[in-house]
């Protein structure tokens, strides 16, 4: 971490390519409805001001699946609508994730590394499971860590504030909404 000094940002973007044919996946898809214009701001956002964007998502068993393919799966899933406004541009980077963390067994690591990135935004979902294990591998990997309390979806409420609470105390996440984060 670049203590007191400018820090260089890539806007992560955690499990959105989802086809939802999961328990509880209609309690999920409310909380992404909630969040997604201020996920797809953001997205803008850091685009515009070319900031790094990695896509990370779960390959859901199949390790020959590609960033094309899950959008596909996605498209055809219970809710298509909830891709076609933060479907992964051709510009970005995406990496395939097989558990919860974005970092375990994936090139991650080395991908920010290579981008000279000290500072992780994290978004997407599931906050109290997905973003919180990847918020903590990437404080432990002493990466600066944000997660726009906005910019996230949750399945329950109280496990998503408690995760929230979680990584501003433990981890020093910055949980500032994605419209006055700074990028």
């Amino acid at each position: 971490m670049l203590h007191g000094l400018m820090s260089k940002s890539a806007l992560v973007v955690i499990d959105m390519l989802n086809a939802y044919d999961f328990d509880d996946a209609e309690k999920l898809a409310d909380s992404v409805r909630e969040v997604l214009p201020n996920l797809k701001a953001l997205i803008d956002r850091a685009a515009e001001a070319d900031i790094p964007i990695v896509y990370v998502n779960d390959n859901y068993g199949d390790w020959n699946s590609s960033a094309d393919e899950l959008v596909e799966t996605a498209r055809r899933g219970r809710f298509p609508e909830l891709i076609e406004e933060i479907a992964p541009r051709d510009d970005v980077k995406f990496v395939i994730k097989g558990r919860h963390s974005i970092f375990y067994a994936t090139p991650l690591e080395y991908l920010v590394k290579e981008l000279e990135v000290d500072r992780l935004i994290l978004t997407g979902q599931v906050t109290e499971q997905c973003v919180l294990y990847s918020a903590l591998d990437a404080y432990v990997r002493d990466f600066e860590v944000a997660v726009p309390r906005d910019a996230v979806a949750h399945i329950h409420d109280d496990l998503a504030e408690a995760s929230l609470r979680m990584m501003e105390i433990n981890m020093s996440a910055d949980t500032t909404p994605a419209a006055d984060l700074e990028l």
